[in-house]
């Protein structure tokens, strides 16, 4: 699974959709606790981060959505931004 950022402690990854399945979405960690986001409603899907780390991700989600929205389409993974 390409990481795709690291920042603040958190990790973002995104599978590749053959092993993955719709809608378009990235997993999450933080320490022990994994979480997965809706790209497209910006929303938790699963998992538990905690507080500071979930406005972190949705932060950064916000940022960046219309390349990870890419990335899921293409399949092309690169490196983001941390958020800062």
């Amino acid at each position: 699974m390409p990481t795709i950022s690291e920042f603040l402690g958190i990790k973002i990854e995104m599978r590749l959709i053959g092993s993955e399945h719709n809608p378009p979405h990235i997993h999450a960690s933080y320490g022990e606790h994994k979480a997965i986001y809706d790209i497209a409603n910006i929303q938790l899907k699963a998992g538990k981060l905690p507080a500071r780390a979930n406005a972190h991700v949705i932060e950064w989600i916000i940022l960046h959505q219309k390349d990870l929205q890419k990335m899921w389409n293409t399949q092309k993974f690169a490196k983001l931004p941390p958020l800062e």
